[in-house]
């Protein structure tokens, strides 16, 4: 059974046992690793009655409290979307075998610095974040709506979160990935030397990839004169496949390609023999005959399984797109 706590209660209810000595004896450790459940479960503290999607967990951290960025259009009235931030908790009974876990809304300062340089009168959409060690720098990046060119992707870089808030300049223009059509959703691998986004450039959306040039550094490359990106034929159908995110071997994706159960379903792909396989549904457990939206596949070393976040307007939430999060077990090849 899954329980949903503030972390703050569960913490005091463990202090509270600890002060009274009520055992006598070591508490036993009965699961080493935690477990994901495989249940569907509403991120409650972030939803709103209107669109809450789009959700960056920052590849970096491994840590079961996870600061959070996502699109929402709740400060429009169901409008414009901004980027906005909140916090995700979750913990394990090593004891018990019991997952909690709890979100809500933030007012962290550097958060809060960071999605205002993004926020225009226009849509931000597909936040995303990674650090980058050979300058020591993080980096986010998200697509914003111009009135030129659809959806760009932007970034902007800062020096990462110590003892003071860090200066966060201006997005620019990722030139490297924008045309005259929609771009979006920029994701990296591990080794910040490839990315992938997606495009309507070809007529639908597909999700293309390109690589860093020898040489250069993460912004002459994002800067860059913008090069012809290869489509991963292996996963773009004749319909829509959008919102790419990969977590070492793995691509979980969101496409209405025909086969789902309806609207918008999520995928995943693996990586094999230098190239990725055919895609395979992430089944009725996860998608319904409504849509699911940005999948974003997250890793916590004291945990032996996945966990995913995405976003679906299926009945049942508060309203327009919600937040959700599940455990997931893929394929290791």
């Amino acid at each position: 059974m899954v329980y949903r706590r503030h972390l703050h209660i569960t913490a005091a209810l463990l202090m509270l046992q600890l002060l009274t000595g009520c055992h006598d004896e070591p508490l036993n450790i009965n699961y080493e690793l935690g477990i994901f459940p495989d249940s569907v479960m509403a991120l409650d503290g972030l939803n709103t009655q209107f669109d809450d999607y789009n959700m960056d967990i920052e590849a970096a951290r491994l840590e079961s409290s996870l600061p959070v960025v996502f699109s929402s259009n709740r400060h429009s009235s169901g409008g414009e979307f901004d980027l906005v931030q909140g916090m995700i908790w979750f913990s394990f009974g090593q004891t018990t075998g019991m997952f909690h876990f709890d979100s809500e809304m933030t007012g962290d300062a550097f958060l809060e610095s960071l999605t205002s340089a993004f926020n225009t009168d226009g849509d931000e959409f597909g936040p995303y974040r990674f650090f980058n060690g050979r300058n020591g720098l993080e980096y986010m990046t998200a697509a914003t709506r111009t009135a030129d060119n659809g959806l760009d992707i932007v970034f902007t870089n800062y020096i990462p979160v110590f003892l003071t808030l860090p200066v966060v300049a201006a997005p620019v223009p990722a030139a490297a990935f924008n045309s005259s059509s929609d771009d979006a959703y920029l994701c990296l691998s591990t080794t910040i030397d490839t990315a992938w986004f997606c495009s309507d450039r070809g007529g639908s959306f597909d999700i293309y990839m390109t690589t860093r040039p020898a040489g250069s550094s993460i912004d002459e490359w994002f800067t860059s004169t913008s090069t012809l990106p290869t489509v991963v034929d292996s996963v773009n159908s004749t319909d829509d496949d959008k919102c790419p995110f990969i977590r070492g071997r793995h691509m979980v994706y969101a496409s209405d390609m025909p086969g789902g159960l309806g609207g918008f379903d999520l995928y995943y792909s693996v990586f094999r023999d230098g190239k990725w396989s055919a895609p395979v549904n992430l089944g009725p457990e996860i998608n319904t005959p409504a849509n699911e939206y940005r999948p974003v596949l997250g890793i916590d070393l004291k945990y032996e399984n996945r966990f995913l976040i995405f976003s679906s307007d299926r009945s049942g939430g508060k309203g327009g797109y919600d937040l959700y999060l599940t455990g997931v077990n893929l394929p290791a090849k």
